[in-house]
């Protein structure tokens, strides 16, 4: 009889879930996936809402206990079934940075990044508003400079002078950018960051869309 992992990824391609099974792929993790139906809003089915109330995704289950948050997830995984140097720990010297950076990549991002997205392809054309798209964007570049000026100056990642869950964190909205076609005016810095982490062999199975 096989085993079947603990952890289960309810993921659906291009969705935060993609940081998530990024960081799985990342450490070697076993792990099941279960693809959520995300052509509407909100995703799954009833089912689902069994598991995320919100039906959003991503949602981890482990041994019967579900997370929903991508980012806390990822230091839910690394705490849990680490050690592992996708993490930095309290005694480097980057740990600062590696919070901060960490949660940038959500909560530094996200209201620029999503009124840009609903703005310019989400909602239906007549209900969009040029305003609210034009300032999102002027919102989101101040983002991307502050990124290449404060987080890459003179750095290859981040933190820790290492690939870790802060670039995975931060990764995914610049990939959420690509997706809506509006990251070709990041600065170069951010764009050669962006090719840099996107070659590791788990981006690959992270990003895939089947």
């Amino acid at each position: 009889m096989v085993d079947t992992p603990p952890l289960r990824l309810y993921h659906a391609p291009r969705t935060r879930s993609v940081r998530v099974r990024w960081l799985l792929e990342e450490m070697g993790l076993p792990y099941s996936l279960e693809t959520v139906a995300f052509t509407k809003r909100p995703a799954g089915d009833e089912r689902y809402g069994e598991i995320h109330p919100l039906r959003k995704v991503p949602a981890l289950e482990d041994n019967g206990r579900v997370m929903f948050e991508s980012v806390a997830i990822l230091q839910y995984i690394m705490g849990r079934y680490g050690p592992t140097e996708l993490d930095v720990r309290p005694d480097e010297t980057d740990y600062d940075l590696y919070l901060q950076w960490l949660h940038f990549g959500e909560s530094g991002m996200i209201m620029p990044v999503s009124l840009l997205l609903a703005h310019t392809m989400l909602l239906p054309e007549k209900v969009r508003n040029p305003g609210i798209a034009a300032s999102a964007r002027a919102d989101t570049t101040k983002a991307l400079i502050m990124l290449a000026e404060h987080g890459l100056k003179d750095r290859d990642y981040l933190a820790g002078d290492r690939f870790t869950a802060a670039d995975i964190s931060v990764g995914y909205m610049l990939f959420l950018l690509k997706i809506i076609k509006q990251f070709d005016d990041a600065p170069e810095a951010v764009k050669d960051y962006f090719a840099r982490i996107t070659a590791r062999p788990s981006w690959a199975i992270a990003s895939a869309t089947d």
